[in-house]
């Protein structure tokens, strides 16, 4: 069934400035760029803020990390938020490369017999607010009956193998190889009839970072 997805806003194929990978660079860049906009000479704002000509060229061109007093001065001299003289440096993303058959063997809360858990991928704290776990979730011929989770976010199951009946709230989904599920993971949910076995499906669990 097709529906539209007119309510999509962002783009995945948009592109952001690059940023720089040097934060005095970047700092720096900043504070010229801010001067520039505002039309101050340089001994405009070495006068305002109390710092020596050279000290100020020095902190433009990247050359010296000003402390955090000196990034406070410059700040309220430019009329902006400290933050901005921030924006335009680039922090390093958290990338995880996980080869096949190489992801860990957890135990999930939960977790029965015959029912594998392999964590594919982890990336702690980032400024996206969402933490990511993606699971390869394997039931063979020993699993028992599954108890339901109920867990904070939201949930995507992809089946790559097999055929069960997944519980989620209370209605029953006849999941296939090359069906997807995608659900508010705060409802009661899990497999609850195992059709064909074995049963191979990855499970992608989002929620938000620990405050």
């Amino acid at each position: 069934m097709r529906r539209s997805t007119k309510g999509l806003q962002q783009n995945p194929h948009a592109l952001r400035e690059a940023r720089e990978k040097n934060l005095e660079v970047a700092i720096g860049r900043q504070v010229r760029e801010l001067r520039k906009r505002q039309r101050m000479t340089g001994a405009d704002l070495a006068a305002q803020t109390g710092l020596s000509l050279g000290m100020l060229s020095k902190i433009e061109n990247g050359v010296i990390s000003p402390s955090l007093n000196t990034i406070s001065s410059l700040a309220n001299a430019l009329r902006v938020p400290l933050v901005q003289l921030f924006s335009g440096y680039e922090e390093e993303r958290g990338c995880m490369h996980v080869k096949a058959g190489e992801g860990v063997e957890i135990e999930r809360a939960g977790t029965r017999a015959g029912h594998q858990y392999h964590l594919l991928g982890h990336i702690g704290s980032n400024n996206s607010g969402v933490v990511v776990e993606p699971y390869m979730i394997t039931l063979d011929s020993t699993s028992d009956q599954f108890q339901t989770f109920q867990h904070e976010g939201i949930e995507m199951l992809y089946v790559l193998e097999g055929e069960m009946r997944y519980r989620h709230g209370d209605r029953l989904y006849l999941l296939e190889a090359g069906d997807t599920l995608l659900f508010d993971s705060d409802a009661p949910h899990g497999p609850e009839d195992l059709i064909t076995l074995p049963i191979r499906y990855l499970s992608v669990i989002t929620y938000p970072q620990s405050r």
